[in-house]
């Protein structure tokens, strides 16, 4: 299974317009953030978790030729915004794409994409294959085991995914926006063989864990491996932060890749 991390920013990403921080303005391109998007690579399969405003630039960065599914954490602009450039790959494979999503990720995506779903379709709009998931339900996608993760991103319910490859007993857990997750849902995901977590700042946030609680976490969870994501210009920089953290946690940053 390989892993590339197309986006590990915050809902602003790094640098924020208008901001000249010391983050903002560092010349490191590990300090350089488009919104949090991941690409799991397994069985042959590209898929994609979160299409946001920047999905067309991280497809093009990854150079992806073909998309087998995507999958959506949440409806937030931040998550969902990029929808539409799923258009290249319907060109591409003559096909509809598989959307994986819960029904209030669909409903919310129906208000903002109105035009996709119109009885009457325009000429050249996306085409989608929506696949309802649920909270407590795996599914697979292309042979590939999905197992959602329910956690609290403030009062809204978001998903997390544990992906596990077919014959391998490997698992790829990743979890973004949330500031709880509840033990039976660690349970899922414990010993697993990475986990991806968000860790937004230092300073206490209404709806994103913290650094310090996104450690507290991963040593609850004990994965092999970790990679913090979602991180805002508040966390410091790249080398900053990857200085101080336990031997098993990694920074992560815009087209790292990993291989489990």
């Amino acid at each position: 299974m390989k892993i590339t991390f197309l986006g590990t920013g915050t809902s602003q990403g790094v640098p924020i317009i208008g901001c000249d921080c010391y983050v903002c303005c560092s010349e490191n391109r590990a300090d350089k953030r488009l919104r949090t998007s991941v690409l799991v690579q397994a069985n042959d399969k590209n898929i994609v978790v979160d299409s946001g405003p920047d999905f067309r630039q991280q497809m093009l960065a990854c150079k992806l030729k073909r998309l087998d599914g995507l999958i959506f954490t949440h409806a937030h602009k931040d998550h969902i915004a990029g929808l539409d450039d799923i258009r290249g790959f319907n060109f591409i494979q003559r096909e509809a794409i598989d959307v994986y999503c819960t029904t209030a990720v669909e409903q919310q995506m129906r208000k903002e994409f109105a035009y996709i779903f119109d009885e009457v379709k325009y000429p050249g709009i996306p085409e989608l294959n929506i696949i309802s998931i649920h909270n407590d339900v795996p599914f697979d996608v292309k042979s590939v085991l999905v197992t959602p993760i329910e956690v609290m991103h403030f009062k809204l319910p978001v998903l997390g995914f544990m992906f596990t490859e077919t014959n391998n007993t490997s698992t790829f857990a990743y979890i973004t926006d949330a500031n709880f997750i509840g033990d039976n849902e660690i349970k899922k995901i414990k010993n697993c063989e990475v986990l991806v977590l968000n860790a937004l700042r230092h300073e206490k946030h209404i709806s994103h864990f913290t650094l310090e609680e996104a450690l507290q976490m991963i040593e609850k969870i004990n994965p092999k491996r970790a990679y913090l994501t979602h991180i805002s210009h508040q966390l410091g920089t790249h080398n900053q932060v990857s200085a101080t953290l336990p031997s098993n946690v990694f920074l992560a940053y815009d087209g790292l890749n990993i291989e489990i």
